[in-house]
């Protein structure tokens, strides 16, 4: 099973901001932080805000935060928001379906099982579960650190 780019930024974001919940976090700055576009992300935080996993503030000084606490924030969860579909084989999009064997397929059933079983797994976690281990969280900042002073010289030599 493959996510959207849109949902793995999504739960990037979201675990940054779960990191820095002390203040409001500028979208620019998580996009300088994974070396994403800044474009794209506003899109993601803008679908994060409207589904209540962020909290947004506009102008100087504004930027982003937790809704909620990322005890009560599934994975699982996130990623049945962001995702478009969850059609694993072509049989599983009934409305575009053409293959010959779906009468005769035993197959659908495994995978359709297969992709509950990811789901469990994935409800299972919370972001705050993400976030238990220190030396994780240190490394993690230490990464977003320095690709986004990366992020910001390649930014002021293009200019």
């Amino acid at each position: 099973m493959q996510l959207t780019q849109f949902t793995d930024y999504a739960l990037r974001t979201l675990l940054y901001l779960a990191v820095h919940r002390d203040r409001l976090v500028p979208v620019a700055e998580i996009s300088a932080a994974y070396g994403i576009s800044n474009h794209h992300l506003v899109k993601v935080a803008h679908q994060l805000a409207r589904l209540g996993y962020v909290e947004s503030a506009r102008g100087r000084g504004g930027g982003l935060r937790l809704a909620r606490d990322p005890a009560d924030v599934s994975v699982g969860e996130v990623v049945r928001a962001t995702e478009p579909h969850f059609h694993v084989v072509e049989c599983f999009d009934r409305a575009h379906n053409t293959c010959p064997i779906v009468p005769a397929c035993g197959l659908v059933r495994a995978l359709a099982q297969a992709r509950e079983r990811f789901l469990e797994v994935l409800d299972g976690q919370r972001l705050a579960d993400l976030l238990q281990d220190e030396a994780r969280v240190d490394k993690l900042v230490k990464i977003w650190t320095r690709t986004g002073s990366a992020t910001r010289r390649q930014l002021a030599s293009s200019e």
